[in-house]
């Protein structure tokens, strides 16, 4: 075997050889890719979750307390009118 055919085996092999390992490659690229995308996905309905469920949180305790405070202003409305009719009754 002469000296430029083995060189030319050996340049077709190393070809061969890169051709097979970037096929690879681009295969673990694409799942790479895909992953990334779903754990995106993923990570953006755990987040509007979350968001959900403090949203809720939040309105009902804003119910509760515009309640209580609803509650607060007609005892002591009340209070008040209780005070002024002992006051303008006639004695």
């Amino acid at each position: 075997m002469s000296r430029t055919s083995f060189a030319s085996a050996v340049l077709a092999s190393s070809l061969l050889l890169g051709a097979c390992l970037t096929g690879g490659a681009q295969s673990t690229a694409t799942q790479d890719i895909k992953s990334a995308g779903s754990e995106t996905k993923d990570a953006a309905k755990d987040t509007g979750h979350a968001v959900a469920k403090g949203t809720k949180h939040v309105a009902h305790k804003t119910a509760r307390g515009a309640k209580k405070i609803a509650h607060k202003t007609a005892r002591a409305t009340r209070h008040g009118a209780e005070k002024v009719e002992d006051k303008t009754d006639p004695r």
